[in-house]
């Protein structure tokens, strides 16, 4: 029997552009979902899973039938699930958890996995730059905001906050497809990162979506698993090290 892998993937973006393509794109990640079944130990969803979610109290988006039936599966086949809010999915609450028992976490986590310390998360609001997008996160992530878009019905709240994700993802999309080089804010922050916290092996984050795997000084590397609106991409990890996979 083959090695037991954990597995990275993010930025699936469902709902985005539009439900033709998003169906097409969910097909795409159940069929990579079931698998994987045979062989994960562990799976790591590094948010923007979705364009936008909110949950209400008693409400949450349509769709993603197939997506959750996948998951549900992994569930219960006894695979444990890591959910991180991304940028466009991070108003989770305790919806994943209590359907589906998802580990739901809002801020990266460090993780021993297979004999390798791991910083992973979704990335967003980390590294230098992107001061107008951290203070809006701020923002929308406060109690008051969230109090208030509570009282507002779920058909008017989520067409406006969908018209808004589309509008950010169209902004970026253009710097989301170019690597930066030296200025790459996730690469900047782990080599910043890593001088306090030495032994760190892997970072481990999505948000650029772009497929990265890049030193981070002599013993560590900086992964990205990249993104499923072009090329679809992840990670896994066995025996401690990890891949960088194209579909």
């Amino acid at each position: 029997m083959s090695a037991k892998r954990i597995y990275f993937a993010s930025d699936f973006h469902l709902g985005a552009p539009d439900a033709v393509s998003s169906d097409a794109r969910e097909r795409k990640v159940v069929a990579w979902l079931d698998s994987i079944a045979e062989d994960a130990d562990r799976l790591f969803l590094l948010g923007d899973v979705w364009d936008f979610w909110f949950e209400y109290t008693t409400v949450v988006p349509k769709g993603s039938i197939r997506l959750f039936g996948a998951l549900q599966r992994l569930r219960d086949r006894g695979i444990p699930i890591d959910f991180f809010g991304g940028n466009h999915d991070f108003w989770t609450y305790g919806y994943l958890r209590e359907e589906l028992g998802i580990t739901v976490h809002k801020k990266p986590i460090t993780l021993e996995l297979q004999g390798s310390t791991c910083l992973i998360g979704h990335g967003d609001g980390l590294g230098p730059g992107e001061y107008d997008f951290k203070l809006m996160k701020f923002a929308l992530n406060s109690r008051i905001f969230r109090w208030v878009f509570h009282f507002i019905h779920p058909d008017i709240g989520l067409q406006i906050a969908q018209y808004f994700s589309r509008r950010s993802r169209k902004k970026n999309m253009k710097k989301d497809a170019q690597f930066l080089g030296e200025k790459e804010f996730l690469w900047q922050y782990t080599q910043k990162h890593h001088l306090d916290s030495p032994q760190i092996r892997y970072y481990i984050f999505g948000h650029r979506h772009l497929p990265l795997n890049l030193e981070v000084g002599e013993n560590a590397r900086y992964i990205n698993t990249g993104d499923w609106l072009k090329t679809p991409s992840y990670a896994y990890m066995e025996n401690g090290e990890i891949t960088l996979c194209a579909q």
